[in-house]
């Protein structure tokens, strides 16, 4: 088995130990089952199968018959919860426990930096505002933002970004912007990314009674289209995005920190399925 730290998947982390136990013995599900206490025979076969689901108490037996102590049986209580939550804050909160034990235990998880970055405006945000301030005090950093920080969070998402390598610490209160992208592969980078979203969109909502029409720009089309349509229009918004990023890379001195937000998304059902139904 992979360490369990590296699974996304606790389905997976089960069939592995089985699999593995296999290998070297006459283990079956039947034997993997009263391991765990349970009386139907397949049941954990049907669990792994994604055909079921581990109950709270399932979640312990489980952790026992594994052999999951410490740490690891904890982290396998969250890593169920992961996969099994029905709403993304729960998937979210059951994800960063998962992070809370691995670092605890000084253990990296995959994944774990880029939710981390990605959980909260503030880490792009300050990303790119310290660029911009050289040799200012958290506190004066933290006085140029819009949305509400103390300094000592500041400090702490300027610590992590110098120690995941994308901010390099020249001198005190001095950083620069390093080449590293945080990037990750799983779907854990959905679930934070669809959370900053909401997070900006709310923002959006805001700076149209906070800021004078000159200091933003909010617009909005609503059109009938066909699918066709909207295909090539992602794939205009896409090419947009990228000539905005070369735009952008052109200031010479940026002095302010924005946020683009291109927002596409159905107001009505399908007319044609419907009369297809």
């Amino acid at each position: 088995m992979k360490p369990l730290t590296e699974y996304r998947d606790y389905r997976r982390c089960m069939q592995d130990f089985y699999d593995e136990h296999k290998k070297t013995s006459s283990f079956t599900w039947r034997e993997f089952a009263r391991l765990a206490g349970f009386t139907s025979p397949t049941y954990l076969k049907l669990v792994c199968e994604g055909k079921s689901s581990l109950s709270e108490l399932g979640i312990e037996r489980v952790s026992s018959a594994m052999n999951l102590g410490g740490f690891e049986s904890a982290y396998f209580r969250h890593l169920v919860r992961y996969n099994q939550a029905k709403d993304d804050e729960t998937k979210k909160n059951a994800f960063a426990n998962m992070k809370d034990i691995a670092n605890a235990n000084k253990i990296r998880v995959i994944d774990g930096d880029a939710f981390t970055y990605f959980e909260s405006w503030r880490n792009p945000v300050l990303r790119e505002l310290v660029a911009m301030m050289p040799g200012a005090t958290p506190e004066a950093v933290a006085e140029m933002c819009w949305q509400p920080i103390t300094a000592d969070d500041v400090r702490k998402s300027l610590d992590f970004m110098v120690s995941v390598g994308i901010l390099q610490r020249k001198s005190k209160n001095v950083y620069v912007q390093t080449e590293k992208a945080l990037v990750g592969n799983s779907d854990v980078m959905p679930l934070v990314l669809r959370s900053m979203h909401r997070e900006m969109a709310g923002f959006a909502q805001k700076a149209i009674d906070e800021f004078e029409p000159q200091e933003r720009d909010i617009s909005g089309i609503t059109m009938g289209i066909d699918r066709e349509a909207y295909e090539q229009i992602v794939r205009e918004l896409d090419s947009c995005r990228r000539k905005i990023v070369a735009i952008a890379n052109m200031s010479k001195e940026p002095s302010q920190v924005y946020r683009l937000n291109l927002q596409m998304f159905p107001l009505s059902k399908n007319t044609q399925q419907k009369q297809e139904g």
